[in-house]
């Protein structure tokens, strides 16, 4: 009996010590700084883009004629964040992957 009382004991003490235990993730998470974005999109610098084939480099050239920190491509019906970012250059296109608009957010 003191046996299995003792087992008990340890149990629940086991237990309750995991319990008030995190997730590994969240002490990373936690050491890790995120880094700070000062650059600002300006989307009429990339107007000239419309119209023209989505392709990897037009972003990448149109991200940099923004003076956006990243840029993503929203394709019709797409889900998407809907946090605001000011570093960020929104790139809409049409099912053909044609350029339709550009704004920053």
């Amino acid at each position: 009996m003191t046996r299995s009382l003792s087992s008990v004991a340890c149990t629940t003490a086991l237990l309750a010590l995991t319990a008030c235990a995190g997730p590994r993730d969240a002490v990373v998470a936690d050491t890790v700084a995120t880094p700070v974005v000062t650059e600002r999109c300006d989307a009429s610098r990339a107007q000239a883009f419309i119209g023209q084939a989505a392709t990897s480099e037009l972003v990448e050239r149109a991200r940099a004629a923004a003076g956006a920190a990243t840029a993503r491509t929203l394709r019709p019906d797409q889900m998407v964040t809907l946090e605001y970012l000011e570093g960020r250059l929104n790139i809409r296109v049409d099912e053909g992957d044609v350029v339709t608009a550009i704004d920053c957010g």
